[in-house]
């Protein structure tokens, strides 16, 4: 049998640790990461974007 005390109160409302910004910025990095780079790029020679970092 339920007991009435758990029946009373009230669930707290559950909010998101992440913002939609960053759900949003995170979706955008991985179809960057994620889609091959257009045939129309490599054909007009542009030069490719490369990125060095040092190590820390």
């Amino acid at each position: 049998m339920p007991t009435p005390e758990r029946e009373a109160q009230p669930q707290p409302p559950v909010t998101s640790a992440v913002s939609m910004k960053d759900l949003l910025a995170a979706c955008a990095a991985a179809t960057a990461v994620s889609t091959p780079p257009s045939e129309e790029r490599q054909e007009s020679g542009e030069p490719q974007v490369s990125e060095e970092r040092d190590a820390a």
